[in-house]
């Protein structure tokens, strides 16, 4: 499986940015997919996950209720529109990808693939 993510930038505190995980190869569709994030001196930690049929989410407390996780099965891809962006959400975000029904293992950072990460940087 192979992840293209896309949609990073800068933007202003307050604004928006919707981030894209493109999966390709014979079994992207029967994959659980997420987002975690590294910042600068930090370890990289998770940010959201979903399950591939959509029906089960999870988010890190941090970005709950400003990220929403969606996913659209026909396009093989997976959304993280990040809402009300804090200058602390700088950093480079990473899509990662489990055999499906193995969604609980994105939660502790449990990845079969990676894909490359996208630059998020959100000005004070």
């Amino acid at each position: 499986v192979q992840l293209q993510a896309s949609g990073g930038g800068l933007v202003q505190a307050g604004g928006s940015l919707r981030l894209s995980c493109a999966a390709s190869g014979r079994t992207s569709g029967s994959t659980d997919r997420g987002w975690f994030r590294q910042a600068p001196g930090k370890r990289r930690e998770f940010v959201a996950a979903i399950s591939w049929d959509g029906t089960v989410t999870y988010y890190a407390g941090s970005v709950k209720g400003r990220f929403t996780i969606s996913g659209d099965n026909a396009k093989n891809t997976v959304y993280l529109q990040m809402n009300s962006l804090k200058p602390e959400d700088t950093a480079v975000h990473y899509c990662a990808a489990v055999y499906r029904g193995s969604i609980d293992r994105l939660q502790v950072g449990g990845t079969d693939y990676w894909g490359q990460g996208t630059q998020v940087t959100v000005s004070s």
